[in-house]
Formats: C-alpha cells, structure tokens, sequence
C-alpha cells in the first residue's frame, strides 16, 4: 500500500531538514556560541627575577651660580651671551663705578694729608722727648725747678698721646680706603669656575638690586637626572644601583648610568619617591637643561618563588588572580603578586606553589562554567 503524496512530500522535506540541523549543531558546538573557548596555557616556575623600576625626570645642573652685583647700581656692561663658555676668574661684566673713583681720590688724599700730621706728630714728640730729658738732668743739678721739669713731661705725654692718635688716623684712613676699593672690585661679575653660561638676566644700562642676578653659569660635567618614582613600587631603590637613562630627543640610545642618592623628602601630592641619578658619561651634545628622561632602575635580584606573565592576570569580582587548570576545569586563583621585571614577569607572592597550568591568551573572557579548548595559538593572533 502506498503513502499518500502529503505524507513523501512531508518525509522528504524531513530528511532535507534534519542533516540541516545536525550540521547547524555539530557548527554551533564546534565553532559557534556555544563552542569551547581556546586558551593557550603555561606552566607556573619557581625562579629569580631580577626587578627593574621605571620612572621620569628631567636634566638638571648640580652646581649652578648665579652672578650678580654685591650693591645696587648700573650695568655698564656685559661681555657673555647664552651657550658661551667660561673659564674660572674670567671677567663677565661690570657695574657702574658712580663715585667709587671720587671716593678712592679722597681717600688718599686723606692718607696723605695724615701722613704729614704724623711727620709732625713725630717731630713734636721728639722735641718733647729732647725737653724732658734736659730738663730731668738740670732738675738732679738743681738748676731747675721741679715744677718746669713736670711741665715738661707732661708735653712729652701730650706730644706721645698726639703721635699715637696720628697713627691711629692714618690707620683708619687706609681701611676705609681699602673697603672702598675692595668695593670697586666687587664691581667686576667675575666666573667663579669653568662653566656655560646658561642665561642672561639683563643688559646694559639696567638698574639692579643688591643680590640680583645678571648671568647663571652651571657646571657641565654636574648634570644629573632628577626622577620621580611611584611610591608603592620604590621599595628597594637605593643609592649605587645601575640604571639606564634614556632622553626625549634620543629614543633609540640609552646612557649608562646610576643612582646618586635618594632625597629625603618625597611629594606628598604625587606620592612619589625622588632620587638624583648621574650619568656614568656625558652625553655629547649635552642636553639642554629641563628635558625630559626616562629611567630604568635595575633592582638586587629577587629569591627564587613562582613566576607568571603578566599577560595572564586576570581581575575577576574585584580580585586580581589568574585561571589554572585543575583536571581540565578552570578555577581562579586570587593572587598577592609581588615585582616584576622587564620581560613582563611578575612573583606570585600567595597563591600559586609552582607547576600548575595557568590560563595565558584566551579568545574571550573566561568564567568558571566555560568550556575551553586548549591550543599552541590562537588563530588570528601573531605567532
């Protein structure tokens, strides 16, 4: 007995339908939403790392002067621009000697005049002296009064009291002469060292104060890094570690370098650590002062405990942890991570003992529930 033609039609369009959803199935399961998520795995190693610390500064000068005039008064000239070098005592410039001149040429008018009230003084207390011995020997032979003979010795006081004074006179003068002149010299902007001029604060015919600057020498061979460090990865920065130095104006050289010393004060409002680091060799060309650096300080190397990369930390619920396998499942691991280093290796501090398989790349977020498949890469990812 045959089917009724609805019936084959119906059979026939069932067995088109049914291979249809068994391949819709097998794609779904195998490589669809509902597929196993691949991962690529690595194993957890108890190792030493040797941690690095990367921070920022700017070139500075560690010796810098500032030259200015001692008083107020005029520049009357200035004989350096910025970028020239200097050599220590080498005249710079000069204030404007007002009456400093006048006031020396009084001065020593004023010596002279002294020295011929002391050449009198002289004569007078030698005189005296002559009187008062006569008179002393004319008084033991009775020819005299005692009276005349006091008389004269007390004009021999007199005339030693007015010599003393007259010494004392020219003493004074030739001081206040000499302040005057120490005066004028401070009138001369003298190098105190070797050095580059670095800036040049007025030109000639400008008024000054007392202490301003007109020129700013630093050292050259004084250049230091002034970094900045992150407070919570500084533990362990000490002076004498090693260190790399790379400038804003040469990306693709580093300079040798190491750390000067650690600065007792750290900013409050960045909570950063400050540290001076020198160079181990002068750049040539020097920078110019204020750019920016990067630094990399290389840390004592670390004991030996479990290792991951960095790429497999994860942050689930808040946590910062990593998925290992445990009997092909997945499980997270909170973790107390510890340093790292260059090469993006970090210590596991709490929570993993070394040897377990740990979860590196996966194609999407992972939870607990999902089904991995666990592959040597990724497709579609670099080799």
């Amino acid at each position: 007995m045959s089917l009724p033609a609805l019936s084959r039609r119906t059979l026939l369009l069932v067995a088109a339908i049914v291979p249809l959803v068994l391949l819709f199935a097998y794609v779904a399961v195998r490589s669809g939403p509902l597929a196993p998520t691949e991962v690529t795995t690595v194993g957890v190693a108890k190792r030493s790392i040797a941690p690095a610390l990367a921070g920022i500064g700017t070139v500075q000068a560690r010796y810098s002067y500032r030259i200015g005039p001692t008083y107020a008064g005029r520049l009357q000239r200035l004989d350096v621009h910025v970028g020239d070098a200097v050599k220590a005592g080498q005249v710079l410039g000069a204030m404007a000697p007002v009456d400093l001149d006048d006031r020396i040429g009084a001065q020593q008018a004023a010596i002279a005049s002294a020295r011929a009230a002391l050449q009198q003084a002289q004569a007078r207390q030698r005189y005296a002296q002559a009187q008062a011995q006569r008179y002393a020997r004319l008084a033991q032979q009775q020819l005299v009064s005692e009276e005349n003979a006091s008389a004269r010795r007390q004009e021999l006081d007199v005339a030693n009291a007015g010599l003393a004074a007259a010494r004392d006179d020219i003493r004074r003068l030739q001081a206040e002469r000499d302040a005057v002149q120490a005066q004028r010299g401070n009138l001369m902007l003298v190098a105190p060292v070797d050095g580059l001029v670095v800036a040049r604060n007025a030109d000639p015919g400008t008024t000054l104060v007392a202490g301003q600057a007109v020129v700013e020498i630093i050292d050259p061979s004084s250049l230091w890094i002034d970094a900045r460090f992150d407070q919570i990865a500084a533990g362990g920065l000490a002076a004498g570690l090693p260190a790399q130095i790379t400038l804003r104006s040469g990306q693709d050289h580093a300079y040798a370098g190491r750390v000067l010393r650690i600065e007792p004060v750290a900013d409050t409002v960045t909570e950063e650590t400050r540290a001076k680091l020198v160079f181990a060799g002068l750049p040539d060309p020097l920078p110019p002062l204020g750019e920016l650096a990067e630094v990399t300080v290389q840390l004592p190397r670390e004991a030996a405990m479990p290792v991951i990369p960095n790429a497999a930390i994860r942050t689930v619920g808040g946590q910062r942890g990593a998925w290992k396998l445990v009997n092909g499942e997945l499980a997270f691991a909170p973790l107390a991570l510890g340093r790292s280093d260059l090469d993006g290796n970090v210590q596991v501090r709490k929570g993993l003992a070394g040897g377990e398989q740990i979860v590196l790349y996966s194609e999407k977020a992972l939870t607990a529930n999902s089904r991995i498949h666990v592959v040597d890469r990724i497709k579609g990812t670099a080799p």
